[in-house]
């Protein structure tokens, strides 16, 4: 018998071949009549829960306040250290400026 090289492609098309296989009698098997019948489905309660948009759009909320306030941050400590470069606090050392130790 002659060997021929076997590509990628079909070794996944096998595999899923072979597992298809097995898992359609097992599904077949196990289904029965009762369970395909529909079944009574419980009533909606009056109150729903918050919807997909409404929690999204409260996530996008909170994101958007944190960025503010990150934003608003960065802002007021550029501020102060501008100021400080200015002459109007003692936060970096001037130039030419000798510190004395104790």
């Amino acid at each position: 018998m002659s060997q021929k090289m076997i590509s990628r492609r079909r070794v996944f098309s096998l595999l899923g071949l072979a597992t298809l296989g097995f898992t359609m009698p097992t599904v077949a098997l196990t289904t029965s009549d009762a369970e395909t019948q529909a079944q009574p489905t419980a009533p909606t309660p009056t109150a729903p829960a918050m919807s997909r948009m409404e929690r999204r759009h409260e996530r996008r909320a909170a994101r958007r306040t944190g960025r503010e306030e990150r934003r608003e941050a960065r802002h007021t400590g550029r501020e102060e250290r501008r100021e400080a470069r200015r002459g109007g606090g003692s936060l970096y050392m001037k130039a030419g400026e000798t510190i004395k130790q104790k």
